[in-house]
């Protein structure tokens, strides 16, 4: 069992940025994470094990639905509060903030934003303390960066929907109470329905073989016959906007979760370099491996920076789609290079798990893909500048 010995680096004075508040809800998230998790996180990861008992305390530290009203049992923060939070449990690993992200932001989310009053009581205060798990089913076997092809639908039978269909790489759905499920009806118009389990005909089996985000719960979601209230349809949107609005708060939470990746491997690696001894003195002395950490705290505070400045944008209700695009794309590759870098300055040591390194690198992958491609992400942007669609 390993100590977490992490310290914040903060090379611009960002924390000068913030509210007191915002500091003690990060503080508070940080202790938490250290405690409970931090001791158990690397046999979950080689054992393949979600910390299933862990939710309760992500509920208590505000981490599901952060910036829910407090009336449907959210904690009412801001937006920079809810990246505080996922920087800090993304520092610790890749798979538990993407626990918090999937339940915020792709399921407490787009009931908030789209559900009538009944289903928020019904769903969101259960969802905010953990005492419920959800998840998202949008990407298909065969649709993941062109949503908009999906081939789950729903009939209106009178007095139900019947849904069909399968979604694939749904991150909680094997133990999830909740899917917000994003299907076609019959004209083809794409709308969010609320499923649950125990609903005949629906089954969530786990997905196996990962090697990447070992420690995050991943399946499927397969529909046959499934026979929904009318009552669970989401009234408040339709169309393929939707899912993506859901999407946007996701993927800004991600842009600040990377950044506690790379600091959690920049603060191993700079301490490292201080205390392993090669030709009598600390390889930090040397010049290749000051240039190492020299250009991880450079990108790591670039991307506080622009990170920081998307929270403000979106707090005032002016952030775009393309800027957390941007902003993800940016992040996500930056932790990654750290990490790899990171891996070197810990030479062969790197790759053992007494380190968190080989760890990050790994989910790293994996957020480099998933809720948009590093690819796709640039086509974002390139579309945003020209405005001409790459896409079609």
């Amino acid at each position: 069992m390993s100590t977490d010995r992490f310290e914040a680096h903060d090379y611009y004075l960002m924390d000068e940025l913030l509210t007191e508040e915002q500091k003690l809800i990060r503080e508070a998230a940080r202790a938490w994470v250290k405690k409970e998790v931090s001791p158990i996180i690397e046999d979950c990861f080689e054992t393949c094990k979600f910390p299933e008992h862990l939710l309760p305390g992500l509920g208590e530290i505000g981490a599901f639905g952060p910036y829910i009203p407090v009336e449907y049992g959210g904690a009412g923060l801001d937006q920079i509060s809810y990246g505080l939070l996922m920087q800090e449990l993304e520092r610790c690993d890749s798979g538990l903030r993407s626990t918090a992200s999937v339940q915020s932001s792709l399921v407490m989310y787009p009931i908030w934003k789209y559900g009538n009053e009944e289903q928020k009581n019904k769903y969101l205060p259960k969802l905010a303390t953990g005492e419920w798990l959800g998840c998202f089913g949008l990407t298909e076997p065969d649709y993941g960066s062109n949503p908009g092809g999906m081939i789950t639908n729903f009939k209106d039978m009178g007095d139900h929907y019947l849904l069909n269909g399968s979604k694939m790489w749904i991150s909680n759905s094997p133990i999830s109470q909740v899917a917000v499920v994003w299907a076609k009806d019959e004209a083809g118009r794409i709308h969010g329905l609320i499923v649950e389990k125990g609903m005949e005909g629906f089954t969530a089996p786990e997905m196996h073989g990962k090697h990447s985000l070992r420690a995050s719960i991943t399946g499927e979601l397969i529909f046959d016959n499934v026979k929904v209230p009318k009552e669970n349809l989401l009234p408040g949107r339709n169309g393929l906007g939707a899912p993506l609005s859901c999407l946007d708060s996701a993927r800004y939470g991600i842009a600040w979760g990377a950044i506690g990746a790379a600091m959690d491997c920049y603060d191993s690696a700079l301490r490292y370099s201080k205390e392993r001894i090669q030709f009598s003195k600390p390889i930090g002395s040397f010049q290749l491996i000051q240039k190492k950490l020299a250009e991880m705290i450079t990108e790591i505070t670039k991307a506080q920076l622009l990170t920081h400045r998307l929270g403000t944008l979106r707090d005032e209700g002016r952030a775009t789609t393309a800027q957390i695009s941007m902003a993800k794309r940016n992040n996500v590759e930056m932790a990654l290079n750290i990490a790899r870098e990171a891996r070197q300055v810990h030479g062969a040591m790197g790759i053992t798990n007494e380190y968190s390194i080989m760890r990050h690198m790994a989910n790293l992958e994996s957020v480099i893909t998933y809720e948009g491609t590093h690819d796709i992400h640039l086509l974002i942007t390139g579309m945003d500048v020209t405005g001409i669609s790459a896409f079609a």
